[in-house]
């Protein structure tokens, strides 16, 4: 029987466990059926910034190098790469490489992308996104495996699958993208429209250590020991939100596919190999994600609509500088896209009336100066 998706535990980066856990999952959803000798696979990685292993922020490169031997086994060519926030050059990614520990993959046969031209999809079904510009290398693969992360995330409550795709967008351009959809449900469709128009074959998430709180790139590792694979990133994404607490409408991507009906209200479990309950952690600490609901207290007419942007921004998360941990380096008010951030006294200040919430800030601050706030009236009500 192939299985819709799999879990299977894996409580390190050990190298045999690793490969073990990855076979499992494979072999019960046929995840490498497609390939063939000759084929060229893009590996698309989570490498959102230059990070070590260790900070749970980027894919392990353990799973990598497992993946890319099995790959290797079938015969196939395989480009590992990534387009993470900044610039999309053999220097800048080249670095992001060296610090997340990819290369250690060509040592088992992989290279590392070295294609920095973009192509321009056209895609007219997309909800948002109907032409955008995307990273060539994935355009020039037979196939696209997605390798993301289980991390909870600023804007979106939760990275995986669907949140990982927005690594096609090349890095420079990222910023444009937070400016034109600030709105959490239109970024969310966005990120929809481009998976489906990347179309992975494969999803594959790495559970082993993955990051809560102030993520996605300065929170918490947190130990989940578990892979996942499915051929459908919308139903991984759902699994892993189960495993961190969530529900489908906690996550904006998941919102987003469930209104095209990508995602069913409940999955087959009888299709599903490995019990999600098994691996779920509770306490997990989870970002809250923007509240794109209406709520409708008066109406839908403009009173109605009124009221529901106004309870939104109470009820809405927000950056918020941590000013003793911040080291006065500039980077928020260099990379905010509203260009809501200016530094006075080597600290930078918010004009809450610019900002869009796209929390750029937070995610590429470089010490975690920059929070997930929310106001004092939601924490009480517990949201």
């Amino acid at each position: 029987m192939r299985y819709d998706a799999a879990l299977a535990p894996c409580g390190s980066y050990d190298r045999q466990e690793v490969e073990e856990a990855l076979r499992l999952i494979l072999e019960k959803t046929g995840g490498l059926d497609f390939v063939r000798p000759g084929m060229r696979v893009a590996v698309k990685v989570n490498l959102v910034a230059g990070l070590k292993p260790e900070r749970a922020a980027t894919v392990h490169p353990e799973l990598v190098c497992a993946l890319t031997r099995l790959l290797k086994e079938r015969g196939a060519e395989v480009v590992v790469g990534d387009s993470p926030g900044g610039l999309f050059t053999a220097s800048f990614v080249g670095m992001v490489y060296d610090a997340c520990g990819m290369r250690r993959a060509e040592e088992f046969g992989a290279v590392m992308n070295g294609d920095f031209t973009q192509e321009t999809a056209d895609y007219p079904e997309a909800v948002q996104a109907r032409c955008f510009p995307f990273t060539a290398y994935l355009k020039k693969a037979d196939a696209v495996i997605d390798v993301c992360k289980l991390k909870s995330h600023g804007m979106m409550g939760m990275s995986c699958a669907v949140k990982n795709m927005f690594g096609a967008i090349p890095g420079t351009v990222k910023p444009e993208f937070h400016y034109k959809y600030p709105r959490a449900e239109d970024f969310a469709d966005m990120l929809v429209d481009v998976y489906e128009y990347i179309k992975p074959r494969l999803c594959i998430c790495d559970g082993v250590i993955a990051m809560e709180g102030n993520g996605p790139t300065q929170g918490t590792p947190r130990k989940t020991g578990v892979l996942l694979a499915s051929a459908d990133g919308h139903l991984l994404d759902r699994l892993c939100a189960e495993l961190i607490g969530l529900k489908p409408e906690d996550v904006p991507t998941l919102s987003a596919a469930a209104r095209r009906g990508l995602l069913p209200e409940e999955p087959d479990r009888d299709r599903i190999f490995g019990d999600p309950a098994k691996y779920a952690v509770p306490d997990f600490e989870t970002a809250p994600a923007q509240s794109t609901v209406g709520f409708h207290l008066l109406g839908a007419g403009p009173a109605g609509r009124l009221a529901d942007r106004v309870v939104t921004g109470i009820l809405s998360p927000f950056p918020k500088l941590r000013s003793g941990e911040c080291v006065g380096c500039g980077k928020c008010a260099s990379i905010c896209p509203a260009k809501a951030i200016t530094m006075k006294n080597k600290k930078p200040r918010i004009d809450r009336s610019v900002c869009i919430r796209c929390f750029c800030c937070q995610e590429f601050c470089p010490v975690g100066a920059m929070k997930i706030g929310r106001r004092a009236i939601v924490r009480l009500l517990g949201k």
